[in-house]
């Protein structure tokens, strides 16, 4: 068990361990096979945990419509976070050009033209387009485990660039979309204490930018719109969020034209475990070696 909270001395164990591969872009590593052994254990977890939910299960691919993050407002709130696609569109000459810049060490991003897709920055937004119109009676509930994009390249090894979440979304009337957030919030919280992490749920805020977005921060805490369940990974004083849980309001419902049978427009709500983030919380917690580990945290994870 690694017990000092240090954030360089805890990614220089993940590296030493072989659990993480270092590459040159912050944020950005490799994991290795323990590493992923583990996450894909827990993800197995939540999926036994919510089996009889019937919930929809989808893969989506870790680029969307570049025009979700357009008609969502996105880039008014996060224009830092976001990732764009930029692909070559010209002709020979152009490319030619674009090779000689390359080789020479010039600037050459201006050869290319943004595309019709980028990086997805949230796990839930492939979704609210496919359910667009009107829901069936009770609504609707999906999951998906995603890759997800943030430019927020950072030396903490929990401040991930791309990163997976495990993804629930649920669709409906306000009613059952609250208590559906309220049951998984007590659900989640109960999951990563079985495990023995000290997890500990909290009123949260998203990063908005700028001025505009402390209110919108304010406005959000307020209202309780955002939960996150919290594990010190690097920090006691500022413990990691692994887990989070967001109420949208009709916020998607009306982007998209998502409407209950009645004919409102939906609520809607979700809710997503960081699988990096969990799994560096259990080796914070226990230690590198997962055959070390508790028993009964095996025994959840390894049954």
């Amino acid at each position: 068990m690694t017990t000092e909270f240090d954030a360089q001395g805890f990614y220089d164990g993940l590296v030493a361990h072989g659990l993480i591969v270092p590459v040159r872009v912050q944020g950005a590593f490799g994991r290795g096979a323990v590493f992923e052994d583990v996450l894909e254990r827990f993800n197995a977890l939540v999926s036994r945990l919510s089996s009889g939910d019937g919930a929809d299960h989808y893969t989506f691919p870790p680029v969307i419509d570049r025009t979700i993050i357009e008609r969502t407002d996105y880039l008014d709130s996060f224009p830092h976070l976001a990732g764009t696609v930029f692909s070559f569109f010209g002709k020979e000459k152009q490319a030619r050009e674009l090779s000689e810049r390359v080789h020479s060490g010039q600037p050459w991003s201006d050869l290319q033209g943004i595309t019709d897709v980028c990086l997805n920055p949230a796990a839930c937004y492939p979704v609210y387009p496919t359910i667009a119109g009107t829901l069936p009676a009770g609504g609707r509930l999906i999951t998906m485990t995603n890759w997800v994009y943030r430019h927020e390249p950072s030396p903490e090894p929990t401040r991930m660039q791309s990163f997976r979440v495990r993804e629930f979304v649920r669709a409906g009337a306000p009613d059952d979309v609250l208590a559906w957030r309220d049951q998984w919030l007590e659900r989640g919280v109960s999951l990563l204490r079985s495990l023995g992490l000290p997890a500990t749920p909290d009123v949260a805020t998203d990063p908005f930018f700028g001025r505009a977005g402390k209110m919108l921060a304010a406005s959000q805490k307020e209202l309780k719109l955002k939960f996150e369940v919290l594990v010190p990974v690097l920090s006691l004083e500022s413990p990691t969020a692994v887990c989070s849980f967001n109420y949208h309001q009709e916020h998607f419902g009306h982007v998209f034209g998502i409407h209950t049978q009645d004919g409102r427009e939906a609520h809607t709500a979700c809710l997503g475990f960081g699988l990096e983030r969990v799994v560096m919380a259990l080796f914070k917690t226990h230690g590198f070696d997962p055959r070390a580990w508790p028993t009964q945290v095996r025994d959840r994870l390894w049954p």
